[in-house]
């Protein structure tokens, strides 16, 4: 019988370790996922965040800084859920939502001045890059309506072939400025395909097929003449040569 009371108690101390066990596990995988979701919300946060502060950059409307707003409140309370005992997240998640009730400036001016540093302009156009890349997730989330989302990836669609087109340009008259005519004419024809690949036409596109035309076109026009002189050089130093070959040989 003592046998009996104490193989039952072992197997209770068996099941009750077991048991304490899987919920100990259980508590760490949420405890896991919980700094998981904090982490990934932070990542959401600092990203929108240095969007914001891009906008002396990159000229941003009205809609699209408030997508960038919401962006920020919708992480802060999915954050203050993971974690509710902090204060900190708390009165982040309020002045979040202040900033959503407070009228904003935006700028819907597409013109804007090219950076000289290569390193700055290439972090210029990732900067548009990832405004498109948030504006498309927060649309496939519900929050951004589609006449919204339209308008403002086409608009940022035209401001980063703006970029593009204005700095193939740049580099293509310093080229040429510098008599690197074939560097010149690679960049103008790498414009040129770039705006023959536009699926739209408007002023700008239109006005800009035209200047890449015409400098393509006027270094056609300088490569043939050089073309021409070179030729012509080569043809009387030949003739030169034959007649010094065939000249009368004088007698001594």
């Amino acid at each position: 019988m003592i046998v009996s009371i104490i193989i039952v108690l072992i197997v209770a101390l068996i099941v009750i370790a077991l048991w304490v066990s899987a919920v100990q596990q259980h508590k760490e995988k949420q405890e896991g996922e919980r700094r998981k979701e904090l982490t990934k919300q932070k990542a959401i946060i600092e990203e929108t965040e240095e969007a914001l502060v891009n906008s002396a950059n990159i000229p941003l409307s009205e809609p699209i800084i408030r997508v960038l707003q919401r962006r920020v409140y919708e992480a802060l309370k999915t954050m203050v859920a993971n974690s509710t005992g902090s204060k900190a997240l708390k009165n982040r998640l309020s002045e979040a939502k202040e900033h959503l009730t407070q009228p904003v400036q935006g700028n819907n001016n597409d013109s804007l001045s090219l950076p000289s540093n290569d390193k700055q302009l290439v972090s210029l156009i990732q900067g548009i890059k990832k405004l498109r890349i948030v504006l498309r997730s927060e649309h496939n989330k519900g929050r951004v309506d589609s006449q919204v989302f339209t308008v403002e990836d086409k608009r940022l669609e035209k401001l980063q072939l703006r970029i593009n087109i204005e700095s193939q340009i740049k580099r293509g008259l310093s080229a040429r400025s510098a008599n690197m005519v074939g560097s010149a004419r690679q960049y103008f024809e790498k414009a040129q395909v770039t705006l023959n690949g536009v699926t739209y036409s408007d002023e700008y596109v239109s006005a800009k097929r035209q200047e890449v035309e015409g400098y393509l076109e006027a270094i056609s026009v300088e490569l043939r003449a050089s073309n021409a002189n070179a030729l012509k050089k080569k043809n009387e130093q030949e003739q030169d040569d034959l007649d010094i070959l065939f000249a009368p040989k004088k007698k001594w």
